[in-house]
């Protein structure tokens, strides 16, 4: 007999229903409470199931929400529904999939695949050829919400579709989908090609039978489709085919190009955005230059148009305020902020720098409260990575253009132009250099201008160009540029500060000594800029201290500077508690500033230290609970471990000798110990980095752990880790320097390891030179048992590899002294006669021996 409900309880339910659509707090909180009640009963699910399919009389968003409900339940315990509320769910949802409503439709879509992806398709063996069958309905509603559903079912369960768990049911499905590729409904057509789209990356045997028939289908039955929503997914088809089936795109290649050409200026901006990922995707491909040259007199004005701010976005910028650094920041307006561990090099210069950002990263600030994509975005980076394709062949194109956008009067024109010339900066260098003494005088009077946005976007290419800015006297431009991004640090509009501080850190990197005459001025300028900052810009206010610590090293350690910069900076550590996350950029900041103040760091380095040491103890602890008791407790963020580590490194390398008495003063050894062997690998990364700090500062506290540190080191020596590996060899190397000759016991536990690291293929340069030093220190220091067939091997390998004579003199060198001079003698004549890239200073040389 078919399940009914009781009258009374519907009503409830119906009555909950309402309730949980009123505003008031109060009352959602009551609801909850209702509904976690009822959620004890089993057949209250087939009340939710009733009122959504059956209640036809009740107001849709009642209904709709009656499913919503229902699909959280299906998440969080389908597995406890009794066979009969499951069955019953799931025959009202294939009886009503044709519901009138097209928001019920969708919901009951939702809740079919949220039900199919808790297992059930496997279980559920009616569930594809039903809705299969349904497609063939005459009326449109049964069609269209049967394709709703399937499409989510494609969308959360493409690769178990395409698996012999479920006999491959997409051999009957892709033809079927492609046969309504020409049905009258946009919607339907909409819907068959969003369902294929799914199966292309995966590259779906079922598809790749059909692939000839889908490319013809689609492009040239739905290419002039009138609806916008099956252009998308049309343009998004090609942008996929392209990464994965170029080989059948070819013979089509042409016409495709000026189908793109004019849907990348279609109306419907989600249609353009689609579009416009193609030219990214065809430069990724070997024949983007063969195929794209005699299209680029029509593509680049195409992409230089889609690089203006649209009406819609300048609202949602507030293009028209000017100033608001006094309106506090929101939440949402601050982005989460992931902590990068330390990474050692052989000349431990602290964390690795970014190398060629993504330009979709660097001009982030521009639209940063838009979606995160959009087609000014994407255009831009079209632009950027075209620019790397086709380098200065690209300018005879874009100069003209260019002239008119910098200087034009309507300033989103002239903004628009501002962001062309830096997207071309990377890949068009060499083209620009004779034009850049007129550009960047004007690049930094844009820097003035009255439009915020203006200015925001004049800071961000003016540091694109940073690196020929300082090959020039600094008179010429560097000066002129870095008074007046201080001035912008100190804009009243949040953006521009926000883009000049990233600037002026950009430019910090760039010109490293050559900003020492001017330090005071810009310690003043930024520690000012700590009492006009909201939330946001502070974080990155602190990476701009920190670049400008790493930059300018120990010129920063002058009592002047010191106490310009240190109070404002404690002040903050202070105030923050120490599961705020806002320590995270504090500490990395103090880091840098301590490395660099060197001695100058000691009045303030017992505090910084203890805390350090207390956030490592405090995270240790509360890992160790929750392994033990994970249903009690929550995992911790270890990202406050990491960079209190990384903060010990940098007082460990700033203050030398001098943080031998902190170290005696804690538990810091005990500590590292088990950090050393946590399970997440930037733990591991950073407690290495801190260990080869601590063995050069004061080896006395490390020495008696060494038994116990010498297997761990051994054990992560595995190159699949790169940074985890690159650190753990930088200690093992700075540990034998130490040890000398007491290092023998363990040369047989990490020698295997580090010459299988440097004879593997694609090891990244930094991991390579830092192994070739710890293994000629090891030779240095225990001769006997670095033998000579393994240093003949290993140097004659290394070889290959084109590095300075400083990892020369020190790895082959080292070894040599160890491993008899004739030897030696012969492998560095192998070595340097067939490496142009190396210059021998015998002198310093001959001085190894």
């Amino acid at each position: 007999m078919e399940w009914q409900p009781d009258e009374q309880g519907l009503q409830q339910v119906l009555q909950l229903l309402k309730d949980s659509q009123s505003p008031n707090t109060v009352t959602q909180r009551a609801v909850q409470q209702k509904l976690e009640q009822l959620n004890q009963f089993p057949d209250f699910n087939n009340y939710l199931i009733f009122v959504l399919t059956r209640l036809k009389t009740e107001d849709e968003p009642t209904r709709s929400l009656s499913g919503l409900i229902l699909k959280n339940n299906v998440k969080a315990h389908y597995q406890n529904f009794p066979p009969t509320v499951a069955d019953f769910i799931k025959q009202e949802c294939l009886n009503n999939i044709g519901d009138p409503s097209p928001l019920i439709r969708a919901t009951i879509g939702i809740l079919i695949t949220t039900i199919a992806s808790k297992g059930e398709l496997q279980t559920w063996p009616e569930l594809l050829p039903q809705l299969c069958n349904l497609l063939n309905s005459e009326d449109y509603n049964t069609c269209e919400g049967s394709f709703g559903a399937l499409q989510k079912i494609c969308e959360d369960s493409s690769e178990l579709l395409d698996s012999d768990a479920l006999n491959r049911p997409l051999n009957i499905m892709i033809p079927k989908f492609l046969q309504f590729f020409k049905h009258c409904s946009p919607k339907i057509r909409s819907h068959a090609i969003a369902c294929v789209n799914q199966f292309i990356i995966g590259r779906a045997q079922a598809l790749m039978d059909n692939i000839d028939t889908f490319i013809e289908v689609t492009f040239f039955a739905l290419a002039a489709d009138e609806d916008s929503e099956v252009r998308k997914n049309v343009c998004r088809a090609l942008v996929m085919l392209l990464e994965v089936r170029i080989d059948r795109l070819i013979p089509h290649m042409h016409s495709i190009i000026q189908y793109m050409l004019q849907r990348t200026q279609d109306p419907d901006e989600n249609v353009a955005l689609e579009a416009c990922e193609f030219w990214l995707t065809l430069a990724e491909q070997p024949i983007c230059k063969e195929m794209l040259s005699g299209h680029l007199v029509q593509l680049i004005p195409i992409l230089v148009n889609g690089m203006k701010y649209s009406e819609i976005d300048i609202i949602l910028l507030k293009g028209d305020v000017e100033e608001d650094e006094a309106v506090p920041d929101s939440d949402q307006d601050i982005k989460p902020r992931f902590h990068k561990s330390r990474t050692v090099t052989l000349q431990h210069e602290g964390g690795e720098g970014e190398e060629g950002e993504d330009i979709e990263d660097d001009d982030d600030d521009d639209d940063d409260t838009l979606s995160d994509w959009n087609l000014r975005k994407c255009s831009a980076a079209a632009l950027d990575v075209l620019a790397n394709v086709f380098r200065d062949e690209l300018l005879p194109h874009l100069l003209p253009l260019l002239k008119g956008l910098l200087f034009h009067p309507d300033w989103v024109i002239k903004e628009s132009g501002i962001l062309v010339l830096g997207a071309i900066a990377e890949g068009c260098m060499q083209g620009m250099v004779p034009y850049l003494p007129e550009l960047i005088p004007h690049l930094i009077q844009c820097l003035c201008d009255k439009k915020a946005l203006v200015r925001s976007i004049a800071c961000w290419t003016l540091s694109r160009y940073a690196h020929w800015v300082v090959s020039q006297p600094p008179d010429s431009y560097l000066k002129p540029l870095m008074t007046e991004l201080l001035k912008r640090i100190l804009d009243g509009n949040k953006r521009v500060q926000e883009a000049a501080c990233s600037a002026f850190a950009t430019l910090e990197e760039e010109a490293c000594t050559e900003l020492v005459p001017y330090l005071s001025f810009i310690l003043d300028t930024l520690v000012f800029a700590f009492g006009k900052y909201q939330h946001k810009n502070l974080l990155i206010l602190y990476d701009a201290i920190g670049t400008l610590a790493d930059s300018v090293g120990h010129h920063l350690n002058q009592p002047e500077y010191i106490q310009k910069l240190m109070p404002p900076l404690i002040a903050k550590w202070n105030e923050l508690k120490d599961e705020d996350k806002d320590l995270f950029p504090l500490l990395e900041c103090l880091s840098s500033v301590a490395t660099a103040l060197q001695s100058g760091f000691l009045p303030y380095c017992e505090p910084v230290y203890q805390r350090c040491v207390t956030l490592v103890q405090k995270t240790l602890a509360q890992a160790m609970m929750y392994n033990q008791h994970p249903d009690q407790y929550e995992a911790p963020d270890k990202d406050f471990m990491i960079v209190a580590l990384d903060l010990l490194s940098g007082l460990a390398e700033g203050l030398g000798g001098n943080v031998e008495q902190l170290v005696a003063r804690s538990n810091i050894m005990t500590l590292l110990f088990q950090c050393m062997q946590d399970t997440m690998p930037e733990v591991r990364q950073s407690s290495f980095a801190l260990l080869g700090d601590l063995t050069k500062a004061c080896f006395v506290h490390v020495k008696p752990c060494i038994a116990e540190f010498m297997p761990i080191l051994g054990l992560n020596l595995n190159p699949e880790f790169i940074s985890v590996c690159n650190n753990a060899t930088w200690a093992i190397g700075e540990i034998s320097m130490q040890m000398g000759a007491e290092m023998q016991p363990y040369v047989g536990m990490v020698l295997p390891h580090l010459v299988e690291i440097i004879n593997r293929p694609n090891t990244p340069k930094t991991l390579l030179e830092n192994t070739a030093i710890t293994i000629g220190r090891l030779g240095y220091v225990c001769p006997q048992e670095v033998t000579e067939s393994k240093i003949l091997f290993v140097c004659l390998t290394y070889s290959q590899v084109g590095t300075g004579e400083v990892t020369w003199f020190t790895a082959v060198g080292a070894a040599g002294v160890g491993c008899g001079r004739a030897l030696h003698w012969c492998v560095v004549t192998r070595i340097f006669s067939s490496s142009s890239n190396i210059r021998v200073n015998e002198a310093n040389y001959v001085s190894l021996y």
